[in-house]
């Protein structure tokens, strides 16, 4: 039996609890808040997140992070990317030093730029215990134990079958991946993409906008990919189109859902505010730009969403920018064409 830690009680926090507790597997939560944690051991819920989901026996909640962490033989960090570092040096004192560590946070950092596994790595040394778990998994639908699939990218081949085993239940198929850069950026890049699409249904725009945004936005996702030293066929799989699909697409979609608010005259605070959640394509768009930049890669949807969200551009001069670019080859700059 793996004693599990989920370090964040947040919607993704909770539903990856409530999925390795109905395993029955031994799982404490920590969470910050002492109204979730109460909630947790008195009700078997979540009183801020996922609400309606029944958390099994095994799973207990805790504000003691030291607590949470020192016994466990897996820790799942389920903070925002914002969150991770602090988090983790916070850990660092009380956690034993071949326990494997999952990122669930879909994000770089800012001025870094690197990933979560990166700064964990980073953090907590041991390179080859980090690994990132990602995919189209909303937590509304995976907490109801509704048929969803994933990836498990490690190093360490070993370490991803063993995280495999741990994650994997009838209705949450875990796959593995040795490509960590690419399912990581994958996560990032296609959060940036989502805010696209959730501005298009802000602004009454059709499916064939949706369809070009996510196609194109693909694309630019997997230039960046190989520039960086990605599989690209990483993006055709659950944590690229796969993601890309349920982000674009979903109304639980936050990312889309803060697209869309923004395009409707909205901010970034408003919706946080209001939803009590972090939407990572606010700061992705930023820091997915910014590594663009960096390999040189040509990004134009990633560039026209932080213009949008942090340089005041307006949509419809982003939206005649995108529309009146210079023809090319569709596979221009992938790899796959001259030129």
């Amino acid at each position: 039996m793996s004693r599990v830690a989920v370090i964040g009680a947040g919607s993704w926090g909770t539903a990856i609890a409530a999925v390795l507790g109905a395993k029955g597997l031994p799982v404490t939560v920590w969470a910050r808040s002492a109204e979730v944690v109460s909630g947790i051991e008195e009700t078997r819920r979540n009183p801020r997140y996922l609400e309606s989901v029944e958390l099994a026996p095994s799973v207990r909640a805790t504000g003691d992070l030291e607590a949470a962490v020192r016994d466990a033989e897996v820790v799942v960090v389920a903070t925002p990317s914002k969150a991770v570092r602090a988090t983790a040096e916070a850990m660092r004192p009380h956690l034993a030093a071949a326990v494997p560590v999952v990122s669930l946070a879909k994000g770089l950092e800012p001025g870094s730029l690197v990933s979560m596994t990166e700064l964990l790595a980073e953090v907590l040394g041991g390179r080859e215990r980090m690994a990132a778990l990602s995919g189209p998994n909303h937590a509304e639908e995976v907490s109801r134990m509704i048929p969803s699939a994933t990836v498990i990218a490690a190093h360490d081949e070993r370490v991803g079958i063993a995280l495999r085993d741990v994650f994997m239940t009838p209705s949450f198929r875990v796959y593995t991946n040795c490509d960590v850069v690419g399912v990581e950026l994958a996560g990032a890049s296609k959060n940036v993409i989502a805010v696209a699409a959730g501005m298009s249904d802000g602004l009454g725009f059709g499916d064939n906008t949706k369809a070009t945004l996510m196609t194109r936005g693909l694309a630019e996702m997997s230039r960046l990919g190989r520039a960086a030293g990605a599989n690209p066929l990483t993006y055709m799989g659950l944590a690229g189109m796969g993601d890309l699909i349920a982000t674009c697409t979903s109304r639980h979609s936050r990312n889309r859902a803060l697209g869309e608010r923004i395009a409707r005259g909205g901010t970034v605070a408003d919706f946080e505010a209001e939803t009590h959640m972090v939407a990572e394509g606010a700061t992705s768009c930023v820091t997915v730009a910014e590594l663009g930049e960096r390999h040189g890669v040509e990004m134009p949807i990633t560039a026209q969403v932080r213009g949008i969200v942090h340089e005041g551009v307006p949509t419809s001069a982003a939206v005649s920018a995108l529309m009146g670019r210079e023809a090319t080859d569709e596979l221009h700059g992938m790899g796959l064409v001259d030129g």
